[in-house]
């Protein structure tokens, strides 16, 4: 499970098993990822997609036809978005679009994504030459560390320091522009560390030496060789780092922080201003286009420096720290003791009293048989509709399959409260029997997690011999009965992972469920959300933990994956 790698049939030279860009999207990191993630969306210079010849490329029109219906399906309710913002008087839409409050969004968001991302590159750049390229003692226990942030989502982490500074300091507030700095920051760079690490990995150690011969120190090697090679997945984490800090809705929202997912929520929520809501949601929909714009023009650029030679040669050479040991290991271990550290002490110290109050268990329980219900629901709807268009993609790789692909990712890349307000809308005004029901809520999981399901079917649809099906085929079977028959059963482990994959994250997922739940539907992060909202820590320390228990499985998946070579 990779986040910033292209899909295996568009696969560029990255060296890594997993990709030089990697996440966790059973993390339920929100706008971030996906199997193949939102990163190269817009970038150039892939490799030609080799296509099948002779029987293998046969496809059935049906087949094709699922797949533009699956891609559909995902844009419909950013689709809706334009078309109701087309329908309000221009003046008042572009009065709301680039009024003072507007701009403040924007400086704030700008200044948040800026400070949050810069910070990202130093801790996750850091982390990951420190365990590929030195000596420092605990390498392995370190290495599988620095990215168990991961595991906890923004809006538990943001409640985790709320409700510790509440124990340390009664009476004081833990809110504003810098809480919610240290608080991203500290969930947030292992998509920058994570990349980098696999990307460091990747470069052979031939090159280096081959530079160290030509009379080039140890430090300008690292520098004009090592890291040059790194660059893509180095600039495509901490592109995928401002992705995630412009759709965090979690934090920013406890920490009262205004941003434009928060302010497009609130507009929602108090009293529905429906202009309001949607010109700024739009303003949102073209930043996070334009920093995929942005993330796939960077990318371009720095592969160029990164083609030559990639993965060749045997492991990296490891630096001594000699004296330089003691500082290293606390400048490495102290951004994981901290955004590990307040969360368990936290949940621990305030677990114990939300558990022992009348009916929490019951609660608790309820809460979570909603959540299993609700993420199950929208795994197998989103897993449906996938396949067609993962087997389009293996069987019959054209522009338009492609195109269709790209779509995808592009919804998935955005923030949640915009996905949320678009399916609200498309309820009220077209969908008015569905309104408020758990369909609203499964289509909202559907355009947010398809390229989770995406990805794995796909990988597994391209190792699944096409040959086998025409065998089927031959023998007098019809097309989709041979492929129930034949293909379906290859693919199974690859849906499985997909399906757990957005089950995983739906579970986590927040203000489109916030916005979408029928009512008196309640799951953990919604419960966590309003005992938050109310200053109950007790009462949310349960919903917290269980949140973190879940997304600690496919967070330790990944680690143990991609580390194993460190």
């Amino acid at each position: 499970m990779t986040l910033l790698q292209d899909s295996p049939h568009t696969r560029t030279d990255r060296a890594a098993p997993d990709g030089p860009g990697v996440g966790a999207p059973g993390t339920g990191i929100p706008g971030t990822g996906g199997p193949d993630g939102p990163a190269g969306l817009f970038g150039r210079g892939r490799r030609p997609v080799p296509r099948r010849r002779g029987p293998a490329r046969l496809l059935p029109a049906w087949m094709v036809i699922l797949a533009v219906v699956t891609t559909a399906v995902a844009l419909l309710p950013l689709f809706y978005l334009v078309v109701r913002a087309a329908e309000y008087p221009t003046a008042d839409f572009i009065d709301t679009v680039f009024s003072a409050r507007s701009g403040r969004l924007a400086v704030s968001s700008a200044m948040l994504t800026t400070v949050v991302t810069g910070l990202c590159l130093v801790i996750g750049v850091g982390l990951a030459v420190l365990v590929t390229r030195t000596r420092i003692p605990g390498r392995r226990l370190l290495a599988v560390a620095a990215a168990l942030p991961l595991a906890v989502p923004s809006y538990v982490a943001a409640y985790s320091w709320q409700s510790m500074n509440q124990l340390v300091s009664p009476g004081t507030t833990f809110e504003g522009f810098w809480p919610a700095v240290a608080v991203i920051t500290l969930v947030t760079y292992p998509y920058v560390y994570l990349p980098t690490v696999a990307a460091l990995l990747a470069v052979g150690s031939d090159q280096e030496e081959a530079a160290r011969s030509l009379g080039r120190g140890p430090v300008h090697t690292f520098l004009t060789v090592t890291v040059r090679q790194a660059t893509p997945a180095i600039a495509s984490g901490g592109l995928l780092c401002a992705i995630y800090v412009i759709a965090d809705f979690g934090a920013v929202a406890i920490l009262r922080v205004d941003t434009f997912t928060r302010v497009v929520y609130t507009s929602f929520s108090m009293g529905f201003d429906r202009i309001g809501a949607v010109a700024l949601s739009t303003v949102l929909l073209a930043l996070t286009m334009g920093v995929l714009f942005v993330e796939g023009r960077i990318r371009r650029t720095a592969t160029r420096y990164s083609q030559v030679g990639s993965g060749s040669g045997g492991r990296p050479a490891r630096a001594p720290l000699g004296r330089w040991r003691v500082p290293a290991l606390a400048a490495g271990w102290a951004p994981i003791v901290v955004a590990l550290g307040v969360p368990v002490a936290a949940l621990s110290l305030w677990s114990g009293r939300g558990v022992s109050r009348p009916g929490s268990m019951e609660e608790v329980l309820g809460a979570l048989i909603n959540s299993l219900w609700a993420a199950g629901a929208g795994a197998l709807a989103t897993t449906a509709i996938a396949l067609p268009l993962a087997l389009c993609l293996a069987r019959r790789p054209s522009l338009l399959s492609r195109s269709l692909e790209r779509m995808a990712y592009l919804a998935h890349s955005l923030p949640g409260p915009v996905v949320g307000l678009s399916v609200v809308m498309l309820g009220i005004a077209v969908l008015p029997m569905f309104y408020q029901t758990m369909w609203m809520l499964v289509l909202a999981y559907c355009t947010l997690m398809l390229p989770l399901a995406l990805g794995p079917a796909l990988a597994a649809a391209l190792h699944a011999p096409p040959e086998l099906e025409e065998a089927a085929r031959s023998l007098g079977r019809p097309p989709l009965i041979a492929y129930l028959r034949v293909t379906l059963p290859l693919m199974a482990p690859g849906i499985g992972a997909g399906a757990m994959m957005v089950m995983l994250t739906a579970i986590k997922e927040l203000p489109a469920t916030l916005m979408l739940r029928p009512t008196g539907f309640d799951t953990l992060a919604t419960r966590l959300w309003t005992y938050t909202g109310s200053e109950s820590y007790a009462a949310a320390a349960p919903f917290a933990l269980l949140l973190v228990l879940v997304a600690s499985v496919p967070v330790w998946l990944l680690v143990s994956r991609l580390l194993k070579e460190v």
